[in-house]
Order: C-alpha cells, then structure tokens, then sequence
C-alpha cells in the first residue's frame, strides 16, 4: 500500500516531464506598439471615451514623407496578411486591432498614411 501511494505520487509530479514550452517573443518596452507588426482587420475609433480599450493611439499624416506606415486599404480581409495591409471594419468586435485615431501627433504611438498603391504599403526603415 506504501508502495502505491508513493508510486501515485511521484507520477502526480512528473519529474519525467518536459519543461513547457514558452513562445519566443522579444521583450518589448511597457505601453509601445510594433506598427511594423500591424495587419489585418482595423477598427479606427474616433470616440475619445474609448480610448483605453484601444490597442494603440495612431495619427493619421496628412504627407506621405512623416508618416511611420504607408496602409494600403484591402477590400477583402483574406488579402490584409502583410504589415501595412489594413481591412477597415465597420463594427469593432469583428476587428483583430482597434486603434484610436487622435488629432495631436504628440500623444500617437506612431503615424500612418494611406496609399493607393499596395506595393508601396508597408513600415519605413529607420
């Protein structure tokens, strides 16, 4: 009976397990967004009292020069699989990102400006 019980619990430990595995994702400083990591569906807010349920604060560059993503807007969500390719939704629960336009460049994570050729979307160098 000595026996079962620490049989039983030893397999309840399971020194014989694997370590879990854990994803690696590279550290990233508290409260900054990727824009380079950015595709998909799209929800811009433009209500202010939802702000803090959006994933990040953009400003929308009207110059093409300034802007840190040139977004090319997709007309079919299966075809927004690169950075810089954006499926704008009408409804935020459909949307993979939310992102909250705001009209002071100062308070946005990064910048954005549309293009109309989808070659060209994608993050700038810096």
């Amino acid at each position: 009976m000595l026996t079962t019980l620490l049989l039983s619990g030893l397999l309840a430990l399971n020194p014989f397990r694997l370590a879990p595995a854990v994803p690696l994702v590279a550290p990233t400083p508290l409260g900054s967004v990727d824009p380079c990591r950015l595709y998909g569906s799209v929800y811009l807010e433009a209500d202010p009292r939802r702000r803090s349920q959006a994933f990040g604060v953009v400003y929308q560059e009207p110059d093409e020069a300034f802007a840190d993503v040139l977004v090319y807007r997709e007309t079919n969500k299966l075809f927004a699989d690169k950075a810089g390719l954006w499926y704008l939704t009408d409804a935020r629960d459909f949307a993979d990102y939310v992102l909250f336009v705001t009209d002071n460049r100062n308070l946005a994570d990064f910048s954005f400006h549309y293009t109309k050729v989808r070659s060209f979307a994608g993050c700038r160098k810096q």
